[in-house]
């Protein structure tokens, strides 16, 4: 069930930030979102919180410093991610503009698992010897592998955001905002934003010590290309803070000035850098770089963004095209066999999915979880074989619905169940044996049937409600594209009744409408939907510039539509 609703907005706040100078319906839209204040606006970079705030940031300043200065050897262990090859970029390029000796390795993820395990501080002492191990958007669960790391003398800095279990590994520092009595204001700040955050402390802390002053200092925000894509692509929550980070990122892709990398993945993904948006690094860029580390190997994204060679970036950017090609081919068949095995699934019956299929690819099954979430509605965890026996899970999840903390409760009820799990609220993996799938399946389908009641199992369009003729025009949406919207801080959806004057099904597949308001007609389309609606009906939509012969026109986005 799909029902439209409108977002509650304090009319005294959108009426102060109206009096601020924000225009009339940004206002709404902002005081509906949680904004009260038009410093939360500010998309400069003197408006970003202070790293102090990060716990331990000021010792993994001195001990870098020191490192440099000492010319110790670093490696960088990434995730295998967007997130994980945006911040393996970012550390990388930031450590050598400041003079360190820094490499990188990323373990492949079918061999190697996930995190720094063991047997990656193992492969990395024999590739790359190093003194010290750098971990970014990864570690803060590697505790077996921080030990090994020890045990052969090398000291590791973890940078990392993910939620830490009951015990940290022992590493040298730790730099995380939730790790346990960190105040940092921002808990979501994606690997990326971790890892800029820490070269902007170490940048200070050379400046302290003489290394540089203002003039002579590496200008960082250089990167923020890097970390506007991985913060977008990892679908951390948009708060004030990685809105500046996104928005400095923009900004920069806009007006040229980013890294040879970025600028191939718009050309190959037939997107203009200088209308760059967040939903291009969502939806166009960050699923061709992690194309790459879902089905081969995430070392070729890697060097797509630490390449300063156009042509070597370009030529890059081809194959992570041809890679993500071939994961759309593969996805489609797996969600065509997972549609299959749910056949007989009453949704009234369950509150939660679990899938698995001995043919499935444990690199794409990520993404078949986030389309069968988006379909049905409910948590959703899919399975693919791992290596002996095991079997390896990948889940996303619904508003209001902890994943990790679904996942700690069965291993806590269960205590033999999962073998190892981690990850946020909305997205999660997980290792368990082939033969616990169905004690799995039933355990975690109990924490949903007590967790989650019949409302939160209904999918809820959130509107923001009717918009006034006036702003039915493309410069209106010129101002909307111009702000940042993202996860925790919606782009904006309207909602309002229309007389239906004609419709009709465009290649099989989508509804395209004219619709009528006022004495207004619009176009308008429903993608992926073909069921005719009735005269009237109600409609949430998004605004878009269609282009047609050289003419913009606005036109409608139905996201959902209810007859009258």
């Amino acid at each position: 069930m799909t029902r439209i609703s409108t977002r509650p907005c304090s009319f005294r706040t959108s009426e102060m930030l109206r009096q601020g100078g924000v225009h009339p319906v940004l206002a709404r839209l902002y005081a509906s979102r949680g904004l009260t204040d038009t410093r939360e606006l500010s998309s400069e970079l003197a408006a970003l919180m202070a790293p102090s705030g990060l716990r331990h940031i000021d010792a993994a300043a001195v001990f870098l410093a020191d490192s440099i200065a000492a010319g110790k050897k670093m490696t960088i262990v990434a995730d295998y991610d967007c997130d994980g090859a945006t911040a393996c970029a970012t550390a990388l390029r930031g450590l050598r503009a400041m003079g360190a000796t820094v490499d990188y390795i990323v373990p492949n993820r079918f061999e190697y698992g996930y995190g720094l395990t063991p047997e990656i501080v193992e492969l990395t002492a024999r590739e790359k010897a190093p003194d010290i191990i750098i971990t970014v958007d990864n570690g803060i669960a590697s505790i077996d592998g921080v030990a090994e790391a020890n045990r052969r003398g090398i000291e590791v800095v973890v940078t990392d955001h993910h939620l830490p279990a009951d015990t940290l590994p022992a590493a040298r520092v730790i730099v995380n905002p939730n790790q346990p009595e960190c105040g940092f204001p921002s808990k979501n700040l994606a690997g990326v934003g971790v890892v800029f955050y820490v070269l902007l402390a170490l940048r200070a802390e050379m400046r302290r010590r003489g290394i540089f002053d203002a003039q002579t200092q590496p200008k960082l925000d250089s990167l923020l290309d890097l970390v506007a894509l991985g913060t977008v692509a990892d679908v951390v929550r948009l708060d004030p803070n990685n809105r500046i980070l996104v928005a400095q990122g923009i900004k920069r892709m806009r007006a040229g000035r980013m890294h040879p990398g970025v600028a191939a993945l718009f050309r190959v993904a037939g997107r203009e850098a200088r209308s760059a948006s967040p939903f291009d690094l969502g939806f166009a860029l960050g699923p061709r770089l992690n194309a790459a580390g879902r089905l081969d190997d995430m070392s070729l994204g890697i060097e797509c963004l630490v390449t300063d060679d156009e042509g070597r970036a370009w030529a890059i950017a081809q194959q992570l095209n041809e890679i993500n090609l071939k994961r759309r081919e593969i996805e489609a068949e797996m969600q065509d066999a997972a549609l299959l095995h749910l056949d007989a699934w009453q949704p009234a019956d369950s509150s939660t999915i679990s899938v698995f299929d001995a043919g499935w690819h444990q690199g794409v099954i990520g993404i078949v979880a986030s389309r069968l979430k988006e379909k049905f509605f409910r948590p959703t965890i899919t399975f693919a074989p791992g290596a002996d026996g095991w079997i390896k899970g990948s889940g996303r999840s619904i508003p209001g619905f902890h994943l990790r903390d679904a996942l700690d409760l069965v291993s806590k009820r269960a205590p033999s169940l999962i073998d190892k799990f981690g990850g946020h609220a909305m997205a999660a993996g997980l290792t368990l044996r082939a033969d616990a799938f169905d004690a799995f399946s039933e355990a975690f389908e109990a924490v949903g049937k007590a967790w989650l009641s019949e409302a939160q199992l209904e999918r809820v369009i959130e509107t923001d409600g009717p918009l006034e003729d006036a702003y039915y025009t493309t410069q209106f949406i010129e101002l909307v594209d111009g702000q940042v919207w993202g996860q925790g801080f919606a782009p904006p959806v309207f909602c309002d009744e229309f007389r239906v004057i004609s419709q009709r099904i465009l290649k099989e597949r989508h509804l395209k409408l004219l619709l009528e308001r006022n004495g207004h007609r619009y176009d308008a389309i429903w993608f992926g939907h073909t069921a005719s609606l009735g005269e009237r009906a109600r409609v949430a939509f998004r605004l878009d510039a269609n282009e047609y012969n050289g003419v913009t026109k606005v036109q409608l986005m139905v996201e959902h539509a209810e007859p009258l």
